[in-house]
């Protein structure tokens, strides 16, 4: 499948700013299965200096730097991706969820990696009461694909998609109380009880393909509720959404990490006024069309 992307920021100061850097996660990421045909980034006003890095994730960072007076800035993602990754494999098939927390703790080659997301990070720690909350569905030997499926299906009907009762700052605390919030609350739910089980997960933010119902917006950038290392190979990622696996039917972007902040699509900050606030899902206004198979 071939997806074309445009993802469009409009982000307003309310006054005139002398210099302003801003740093994007914005440009998609080859993987296996997704093939990137091509990417562009433009904003207005257009940057005196731009500078472009992996990051440590694998992420691929674009640094723009202004040094003129601007009230307004606008960047825009122009993409064309192809996805064709392989179908999950048997649930039952899976390693026991005990096996990868063992072969995370003693590291190797094929899972060293990994444990760095196996440990708390800011906003998706080793929260003991979401751990509890998952143990239930890690029944000694269960395979770890059962396992998660089972997981989110329960964070799906348990919790309630609720805009407005969260912000990026909401602990996973209090969304464990009030058992309502948005898509990155749900992904950081779901993180911090497999890392309080030892398992180790990351977040991952993309652009699923929606069939709209007349007058509906499309969505903005969703994460894919967060990813589990299945073992020494693959890792395996479900969408609290629609309970699908994270496969064909998402362009994954550049966005991998811990948690939500590392995947934000941008953030930025000018020197004559406080630091700006980080913008992504909840201002963005991505279009996405299927321009072929």
């Amino acid at each position: 499948m071939r997806y074309r992307l445009v993802h469009r920021t409009a982000y307003a100061y309310g006054e005139a700013v002398d210099l302003a850097a801003h740093l994007l996660h914005l440009t998609p990421r080859p993987l296996p299965g997704q093939t990137v045909r091509a990417a562009g980034i433009v904003s207005a006003p257009s940057p005196a200096r731009t500078v472009t890095a992996e990051d440590h994730f694998g992420n691929v960072a674009t640094w723009l730097f202004h040094t003129e007076p601007h009230a307004d800035f606008v960047v825009t993602l122009e993409a064309e991706v192809e996805v064709a990754f392989p179908p999950p494999p048997d649930p039952a098939s899976t390693l026991p969820w005990e096996r990868v927390r063992t072969l995370v703790e003693s590291g190797g080659p094929r899972t060293w990696r990994a444990a760095e997301f196996a440990v708390s990070s800011p906003m998706a720690p080793r929260d003991g009461q979401a751990g509890r909350y998952a143990l239930p569905s890690f029944s000694p030997g269960r395979p770890i694909l059962e396992a998660l499926l089972e997981l989110t299906a329960r964070i799906r009907r348990d919790f309630a998609f609720r805009p407005g009762a969260t912000t990026l700052a909401t602990p996973i605390a209090q969304v464990m109380q009030s058992r309502a919030g948005v898509c990155q609350d749900f992904a950081h739910v779901m993180i911090g009880g497999l890392r309080a089980l030892g398992l180790p997960a990351r977040y991952v933010s993309g652009y699923i393909r929606t069939r709209l119902k007349p007058g509906a917006e499309r969505r903005g950038p969703e994460p894919c509720l967060g990813r589990v290392l299945a073992g020494p190979g693959p890792w395996l990622g479900r969408s609290r959404s629609d309970q699908r696996p994270c496969g064909a039917r998402r362009a994954r972007g550049a966005r991998l990490g811990p948690r939500l902040r590392r995947c934000l699509p941008g953030a930025g900050h000018h020197p004559r006024r406080r630091a700006a606030q980080p913008y992504g899902e909840r201002r963005s206004r991505p279009d996405r069309g299927m321009i072929g198979q």
